[in-house]
């Protein structure tokens, strides 16, 4: 047994397909001492296990992975919180990391990448998916820091109030001229995730195009 394979892993994810790929790219490397496809599974299962490293789904059918960190809360002080999430939301990112994870990777990991990440994480480095990285690391660098939507929107503006945060940002990094695929890597999302709140944001301002978005924003000076 090498040593990578002393290190204790506990997965949870409510698919039962991903626990077992999970555990074909582990096999060998770590030993997997159970896993839980639930909120209330997975808190018993910690505290019964144990385990050096918990792979946490951040979403799960009865709740999410901040609910399981804030169930075992610091009743396993040895185990290390690894997220593995096909979300690459900032929002996910941030909300199980200020729960107490310490690193999150997409599941598009190659299996040597995540066999290095939960033995990294096991000896007290924070990992996470290179492409959120920067944002998590900006996102705690400031709290109080105004990003580029709340730099520039308007005090009182009742067009603006039915949009999100999220969506102004978004409007406003088009409104400047970003590409779909600049504005996902502005804000560290996927491009998908960019066209559903540029969708959104058209459905809510009652717009057709991205041209009248920009047109829309232009004449209210969100630049």
């Amino acid at each position: 047994m090498t040593p990578q394979a002393d290190i204790r892993v506990l997965i949870v994810d409510d698919h039962a397909l991903v626990r077992s790929g999970v555990r074909a790219q582990l096999d060998g490397h770590v030993d997997i001492v159970g896993e839980a496809d639930d909120v209330d599974l997975a808190i018993a299962a910690v505290l019964a296990t144990r385990p050096d490293v918990v792979l946490l789904d951040v979403h799960l059918p009865s709740g999410t992975g901040a609910d399981v960190l804030a169930g075992v809360g610091d009743q396993a002080p040895g185990s290390r919180w690894l997220a593995l999430s096909i979300s690459d939301s900032p929002e996910d990112v941030v909300t199980v990391i200020r729960a107490g994870a310490h690193g999150y990777l997409t599941k598009s990991v190659s299996a040597p990448d995540l066999v290095d990440a939960v033995h990294r994480v096991a000896e007290g480095d924070a990992v996470f998916s290179p492409r959120l990285a920067g944002f998590v690391l900006d996102s705690f660098r400031d709290d109080t820091r105004p990003g580029p939507a709340q730099r520039s929107r308007p005090d009182a503006d009742p067009d603006l109030d039915v949009l999100t945060t999220r969506e102004t940002e978004v409007l406003t990094l088009i409104a400047r001229g970003y590409t779909y695929r600049e504005a996902a890597t502005e804000l560290f999302v996927s491009i998908r995730t960019i066209e559903t709140h540029v969708s959104a944001v058209l459905r809510k301002l009652q717009l057709s195009n991205r041209r009248e978005l920009a047109r829309w924003a232009h004449a209210r000076d969100l630049r």
